[in-house]
């Protein structure tokens, strides 16, 4: 059975969750505190009630998204799972955006401590992705990819590539227990920004009426700001999805 607490993070109120299976092992997604305070609440939640954190995935590399990484991952001593095509927002977007809104920028959570060599996945995922500076990912950081499951205790999340609001953007789809992570792709009524560099909007719309439109309706949808909603509402409400909304459920 899958459990999931929410967070409310950093000026932009990022949405941070924390989802556990019965036996305690969790994983943190986009784990986007800013302040100690933010941090604090976070780790007192999981200490409370005895989560072992296991991994952090990552939708995609916004700062509002990944602010506590680098805090959290060394703490938990969990890999990172973040699409490599995504190192450009990390490694430019970010360091440019951030002092534009008065913010910090991200810590790294990647570093030079290990050089990639052509026998490792993250080289050959992120050579694939043409990313330049792909040897700076250490081992810390697992590349995902379309298909992928990550295994977190006997949660299986699949990997569903959705690029547009960022090169790199992904779900995270637990099929049996019908939840969604759509990060910064799909919204209670809305839908990505696209007005930013490197994002896509046909990529973005092409994802989601390819992908997300396609799954199970009772599917919870859990985005990356604002409230929960349903692949079913989605379909029949969203005004960026007209006009191929579908008809009311009767």
């Amino acid at each position: 059975m899958i459990h999931i607490e929410y967070f409310t993070f950093n000026a932009f109120l990022e949405r941070c969750s924390v989802v556990w299976d019965a036996d305690g092992n969790s994983a943190i997604v986009d784990p986007g505190f800013y302040s100690e305070t933010e941090r604090d609440i976070l780790y007192r939640f999981i200490e409370n009630k005895g989560l072992t954190i296991k991994a952090i995935l990552l939708t995609h590399g916004h700062f509002d998204h990944i602010y506590g990484v680098a805090e959290a991952a060394g703490h938990y001593d969990v890999p990172v799972y973040i699409h490599p095509a995504d190192m450009v927002i990390i490694n430019e977007a970010n360091p440019a955006l951030c002092p534009a809104f008065g913010l910090k920028t991200p810590e790294p959570f990647y570093g030079t401590g290990h050089q990639a060599t052509a026998s490792d996945r993250t080289d050959a995922v992120a050579r694939s992705a043409g990313i330049q500076g792909y040897a700076a990912l250490t081992h810390s950081v697992r590349p995902v990819k379309e298909g992928d499951t990550i295994s977190i205790g006997s949660l299986n999340f699949e990997v569903i590539e959705t690029p547009g609001h960022t090169p790199g953007g992904v779900c995270y789809l637990e099929r049996t227990e019908k939840v969604l992570f759509s990060g910064d792709t799909l919204f209670a009524g809305s839908i990505g920004r696209t007005d930013n560099q490197w994002a896509d909007y046909d990529s973005l719309m092409s994802g989601i009426f390819g992908k997300l439109m396609e799954l199970d309706g009772d599917i919870t949808v859990i985005p990356g700001h604002g409230p929960d909603t349903s692949i079913a509402t989605e379909r029949m409400t969203n005004p960026f999805l007209m006009p191929f909304n579908e008809p009311f459920e009767g």
